[in-house]
């Protein structure tokens, strides 16, 4: 059966959240695009992206008029993990900012990244981030002296090799304990920094503590010595506990102006544990979207996506039988489905990991609310 995207946007849902199943096929968030303008003529007024929080705040000060940097400038500052480089996304970015002209500030579209700003195989120092809410606060401290060369922080060693991690370092704890001591002093003197400032700019400071924070315990969690399924597990899993943070801080933000529609990996937002096999190890964590619904319930809601076949990612089309061959039964192109299949439906095994897509299982399918399925990529982009 066919849906509308409309159909999804129950009045309890405030969170709607679209999955990929790759981030190299560029028709996902061309789709993306075209769901999130429909759903801001029905009140949504936000959408929330995989890419760093901190970093978005420049994005969402571009689409509102707030300034007026080169686009160029902003899709190269304002996006982690070479999402600024998506000919979609700068199309977003640019759609928004004309959406917003004349508008008043409730019916203005937001932009948000929900994600830390860390990779793989690498993660930066706190200290920038560290250095903004010390300026904010007006404060005479050192910290780049404190944290010492960003290279220690950055390096690929750091995350991949415990023993080259500076996580667990005397530096590290100090720096986690003047952040936290940071927050407090944002908090205790919110009425004179509002006053003075604005509460996007004391939201702003905010952020950049929280993602200090972050990206601290992620650095402490590449310092354990642990077995390494184990380590990389519980690394992938603060990471997606750090969007579901997030997701929930922009909701408070954004609870009085319309739902937000949320777009990632599947793996971060389906509902059941997620599961990755990678250089031979078994990898098992939670991802935000199963977090965020354990906690707010009915109020999330997940549309799984899915691929048939696509020319960017050198993919045929499904086998017969596979899950992605019965939903290209349902659509011409690309179209939004009802989340059923055949009990007998097996998982496609043709992908390589090179391709980085994750084919849809029986369990994903269980959580989600309906399916996004893209028959083909290259003809799906043709059609917007």
């Amino acid at each position: 059966m066919s849906l509308d995207i409309h159909d999804l946007a129950a009045p309890s849902c405030e969170l709607l959240a679209l999955g990929e199943p790759t981030h190299s096929e560029p028709a996902f968030p061309l789709v993306r695009n075209e769901l999130f303008a429909r759903l801001a003529e029905h009140g949504f007024r936000s959408i929330a992206l995989e890419t760093d929080r901190a970093a978005a705040l420049a994005v969402d000060d571009f689409v509102h008029g707030r300034t007026s940097p080169s686009l160029d400038a902003v899709m190269r500052e304002g996006f982690s993990h070479g999402f600024g480089e998506q000919a979609a996304t700068r199309q977003l970015v640019v759609w928004m900012r004309e959406y917003n002209r004349d508008r008043p500030p409730r019916e203005r579209l937001s932009l948000h990244g929900f994600d830390a700003p860390t990779e793989m195989v690498s993660a930066p120092s706190p200290r920038r981030h560290l250095e903004h809410a010390r300026d904010f606060l007006g404060l005479d401290l050192d910290v780049a002296a404190l944290a010492g060369d960003d290279d220690l922080w950055s390096r690929t060693e750091a995350i991949m090799d415990p023993a080259a991690s500076v996580g667990a370092t005397d530096a590290a704890l100090r720096l986690r304990a003047l952040a936290d001591d940071l927050l407090t002093e944002l908090y205790a003197r919110a009425p004179e920094l509002v006053a003075a400032t604005s509460r996007t700019a004391w939201a702003a400071a905010r952020t950049h503590l929280t993602t200090a924070l972050d990206l601290l315990r992620y650095h402490r969690a590449a310092a354990e010595p642990l077995d390494p399924a184990v380590r990389t597990s519980r690394m992938l899993g603060v990471r997606d506990a750090v969007m579901a943070r997030n997701l929930r801080d922009i909701r408070e933000a954004e609870r009085h102006r319309g739902p937000t529609l949320v777009y990632a990996h599947n793996r971060h937002l389906q509902g059941n544990p997620s599961h990755w096999t990678l250089a031979g190890m078994d990898l098992v964590w939670s991802g935000a979207g199963s977090i965020v619904r354990a906690v707010v319930g009915e109020r999330y809601s997940f549309v799984a996506g899915s691929l048939g076949r696509s020319d960017a990612l050198r993919l045929a089309a499904p086998e017969p039988g596979t899950h992605e061959s019965l939903l290209d039964e349902r659509v011409d192109t690309w179209g939004l489905t009802e989340a059923t299949t055949d009990p007998a439906a097996r998982v496609r095994r043709d992908p390589t990991p090179e391709q980085g897509y994750f084919p849809l299982d029986a369990e994903t399918l269980a959580t989600a609310d309906a399916v996004l399925h893209i028959r083909d990529g290259a003809a799906a982009a043709a059609s917007l």
